[in-house]
């Protein structure tokens, strides 16, 4: 029993060394820390800032050796799981849409929010370079600027576009103003032209011819009237005048002349047919000036008296005058020519009487009662049947020839 205890009692048990176990710790502490992972995640967008989605996203180390490779969601994200701490290159090919990298450090925490921007990336523009005695040659020609660097080319041509855009102006701004003169000047013509055909006519802008008991015609424009009087603008003013001075009132219908239409390609080389020549009448109209100057004497038929006007029991109207002869020749086929008016529009209608003369026999063996021999007189008739109508005045013209 003794030896026994004594063999326990004389046992040591060996205890590491303290500078061993700290080394040892340290070691698996080394080995914790280089041993965790990290992740990396973001979103893959446009130049434009829009998302790029279904697109695939590399992880490549400092060498560009793939590392991780993923493909970027719908909404353009994408992560990376699991990743050691160190340098890498998260690369984006978006095809159409161009490609994008991004410089990553993962150290002791995840990354988080990175942005890939893809953009087409346009091939470097390559400038041949000039012969050096070229260069020399340009730099010396080229003068000093120390302003901004415009082009030659395009300060030209900005200053050739502001010059013929005022030019374009001022040309746009001289022809308006030249047709409102144009127009202005016209204007002024035709007034001119009114004013002129007004006192030359006046029929032409006044209608109405008033006639007077007096004699006097008046033209006008009536403009306000009533049973006893009526007032009248004129040339001269306004006039008032009382009904029982008028005779009638005249409505004139003006009429202008038409001119022959001549087609538009032989009016340079048109000129009208010469008019027909007539064989010289062997008698003389009524005009005394129209007769023959070296002739002494010619026959001269005037109105006698007035004109007497009366109705018969069947409604026609009878003109009954007399007409003589105070001319030095015979005149032959007397006649009355009694023009009616029949309204106001201007409308008429001419009828004819002869004079009850003298008998005359012509050479050819024709017979007349028409003649007033110089100094006779001779009556005339007309009848206006009923069924010719109302009218509401006349003129008439005393007509005859005159024969060797």
């Amino acid at each position: 029993m003794t030896n026994l205890n004594r063999g326990i009692t004389g046992m040591k048990i060996h205890t590491p060394n303290n500078s061993i176990l700290l080394s040892t710790m340290f070691l698996i502490a080394f080995n914790f820390v280089q041993g965790k992972d990290y992740d990396i995640s973001g979103k893959v967008v446009d130049s434009s800032g829009e998302k790029v989605g279904k697109v695939t996203v590399l992880l490549l180390d400092k060498n560009e050796l793939e590392v991780q490779s993923t493909t970027a969601k719908g909404s353009g994200k994408f992560k990376f799981k699991k990743v050691l701490s160190g340098q890498y290159i998260v690369s984006v090919d978006g095809g159409e849409l161009g490609k994008g990298s991004a410089s990553v450090t993962v150290e002791e925490d995840d990354v988080k929010n990175l942005e890939i921007v893809v953009s087409v990336q346009k091939p470097p523009t390559v400038v041949e370079e000039a012969p050096a005695a070229q260069q020399a040659v340009a730099a010396a020609a080229s003068p000093i600027n120390d302003g901004p660097l415009v082009p030659e080319a395009a300060a030209e041509d900005e200053s050739g576009d502001v010059g013929s855009t005022y030019i374009m102006n001022e040309l746009s701004f001289e022809i308006k103003k030249l047709s409102a003169e144009v127009k202005h000047i016209s204007s002024e013509l035709e007034n001119l032209k009114s004013l002129s055909k007004m006192w030359v006519n006046p029929l032409a802008i006044y209608s109405k011819e008033i006639i007077m008991k007096n004699g006097s015609t008046i033209f006008g424009k009536i403009v306000y009237q009533d049973e006893s009087e009526l007032k009248v603008e004129t040339l001269v003013g306004y006039l008032i005048i009382k009904r029982d001075n008028i005779v009638r009132v005249i409505d004139n219908v003006i009429t202008e002349d038409t001119q022959e239409y001549v087609p538009e390609q032989v009016r340079d080389s048109y000129s009208p047919p010469p008019m027909p020549r007539l064989s010289e009448p062997k008698y003389t109209s009524a005009d005394p000036l129209g007769r023959s100057a070296g002739r002494k004497y010619a026959a001269n038929c005037v109105l006698v008296g007035n004109i007497t006007e009366k109705k018969d029991n069947q409604g026609n109207t009878i003109f009954t005058g007399e007409i003589k002869n105070i001319g030095g020749r015979r005149a032959d086929f007397v006649k009355m020519d009694f023009v009616f008016r029949k309204n106001w529009s201007g409308e008429t209608k001419t009828l004819t009487t002869f004079t009850r003369g003298t008998y005359h026999t012509f050479d050819s063996g024709i017979t007349t009662d028409a003649t007033l021999l110089p100094g006779a007189m001779g009556a005339f008739e007309l009848y206006v049947p009923h069924a010719f109508g109302s009218f509401i005045g006349y003129s008439y013209v005393i007509d005859w020839e005159e024969y060797e």
